[in-house]
């Protein structure tokens, strides 16, 4: 009885598990069909989404594409009427000038008409004057030339005897009233250079110092300052002796620095050569600056400004060249202003008169011609240029500054005591005997030392071996020989250093 009972109770619960999973199956098959309903109807309204994103930039492409196309229909429409209304404006343009080549057409034939009409009344009249006069036209037009032409030349020789009269009687008084009033309001000092300078020291115990172990620390600032160095009995001073006013202040300064630093050895006398150097060429900028400043000249190019100031260690006869420049330009400018003529131009061209003589290079041109070849190169104007290349008659004078610059530097240089012709023919023999050595291939520097009575060459150790420096020394004595005028003799000395330079890093 229980076991049945037991049974049916199994069946049964297995009858109601068996429902009950079977309707659990259908509700999650349910849920997934309405998930599954639900994810495709999202993924379609993505896809819609994405379409319609997609249709509108590719409408707004073809609408952007569109207004493009429509503005350049609109410009080419333009365009085509503008064409065509030029071509109707040539068209009417054409017919105007056919219109006017019939109407000149016209009126020519008219003048051609009238010119001979007028010819032949012409010559009825001078065959009339012919049988009046009993000449014919040849005739009487060759005796009207001749009479005229007399007439004038009586009165042009009679009017051109009194100009010379006249100019005669004024001309010298009024040039030398000018020159006279030019010269006496312009006052400057006389200073004659020499080819020494004297370093003062504070006692004769740094000539030790200076001289170094075997003569080496004075042998290396000679030989990178070309300066002859005189160390002698003189108290409390040394000589420097070259004919380059650079080279001698280079060397006074360079001995400056190194007596007051105190360390004097080879390496540092080069260093501080070096610097100096660029010390000096600051120095000339900045003279040249203050000069045309003291001068009131404007606009000057740079590289001017710098031979400007290179003419204070210059020389020309014996007369310190920035001193006779400056001078030359004030006697430029009240000589202008005496004549009626521009001052400042006046005062312009006597300052750069003379910049011929201290360029860089120093080709073999006249220094009036490479200073007219300066001022064309560093845009002056040509007043100014022709001034400066014609101040020694080597170019054709075309304004009045050429001959005022001329006079001027006449006066300047020529009163008494301004040059010595000596001092400048000593600078040209050592400028030469120095250029002469250099042009041997090799060769980096020259120097003319104890007044020309010696000469020292550099040369590059990488360039020229032992042997070949004799020869060297030969070969240059030999050309100075037969090409140079010297009194005494010259003699060569051919330095080849070696040198072995490493960096710790």
């Amino acid at each position: 009885m229980y076991i049945v009972i037991a049974i049916a109770v199994l069946l049964a619960g297995g009858v109601a598990a068996w429902f009950y999973m079977h309707l659990k199956y259908k509700y999650m098959l349910e849920e997934a069909e309405k998930e599954a309903e639900v994810m495709k109807k999202n993924k379609l309204l993505e896809v819609k989404e994405k379409f319609l994103h997609l249709k509108s930039d590719l409408e707004k492409q073809v609408a952007a594409r569109n207004s493009k196309i429509q503005s350049v229909e609109a410009k080419l429409k333009q365009k085509e009427l503008s064409i065509h209304q030029r071509i109707e404006d040539l068209q009417r343009k054409n017919n105007d000038l056919d219109s006017l080549k019939e109407n000149l057409t016209t009126q020519m034939e008219l003048i051609e008409k009238k010119k001979q009409e007028l010819d032949k009344l012409h010559f009825k009249q001078v065959e009339q004057l012919e049988i009046l006069s009993g000449l014919s036209a040849e005739e009487a037009k060759e005796r009207l030339f001749e009479s005229l032409k007399e007439e004038a030349r009586l009165q042009a020789a009679s009017y051109v005897a009194e100009i010379v009269e006249e100019a005669k009687m004024t001309a010298g008084k009024e040039a030398k009233k000018i020159v006279i009033q030019s010269i006496q309001r312009v006052a400057t000092e006389t200073a004659i250079e020499n080819a020494i300078t004297v370093f003062h020291i504070e006692s004769d115990e740094i000539k030790g110092r200076i001289i170094g172990r075997e003569g080496r620390n004075i042998r290396a600032l000679e030989a990178a300052t070309g300066i002859e160095i005189v160390v002698d009995d003189t108290p409390e001073a040394i000589v420097l002796s070259g004919f380059d006013p650079i080279r001698r202040e280079v060397a006074r300064l360079a001995l400056h620095q190194l007596v007051q630093d105190g360390r004097i050895h080879p390496a540092r006398i080069e260093e501080v050569v070096a610097k100096v150097r660029k010390q000096v060429e600051e120095e000339v900028v900045e003279t040249g600056k203050r000069t045309v400043i003291d001068m009131g000249i404007h606009g000057l190019h740079p590289e001017l400004i710098r031979l400007i100031g290179k003419m204070k260690y210059r020389s020309s006869y014996g007369q310190n060249l920035l001193q006779h420049a400056r001078e030359t330009a004030n006697l430029c400018a009240v000589m202008a202003s005496e004549l009626g003529l521009n001052p400042k131009k006046a005062k312009r061209a006597g300052l750069l008169h003379d910049i011929g003589k201290v360029p860089d290079d120093e080709p073999e041109l006249p220094h009036a011609i490479l200073g007219m070849k300066l001022c064309e190169k560093y845009k002056e104007k040509p007043d100014i240029s022709n001034a400066v290349g014609a101040h020694h008659d080597e170019t054709e004078m075309q304004t009045l500054l050429a001959p005022i610059v001329q006079v001027c530097d006449a006066i300047s240089g020529a009163r008494p005591g301004a040059r010595r012709e000596i001092v400048e023919a000593y600078i040209k023999r050592l400028n030469d005997l120095e250029q002469l050595a250099l042009s041997y291939p090799g060769v980096q520097k020259t120097y003319a030392i104890q007044a020309g009575r010696e000469l020292r060459v550099i040369v590059g150790a990488d360039k020229i071996d032992d042997k070949e420096t004799e020869s060297l020394s030969n070969e240059i004595a030999k050309k100075i020989q037969d090409e140079m005028t010297y009194p005494g003799q010259v003699k060569i000395t051919v330095i080849r250093e070696t040198r072995a330079v490493s960096y710790a890093k």
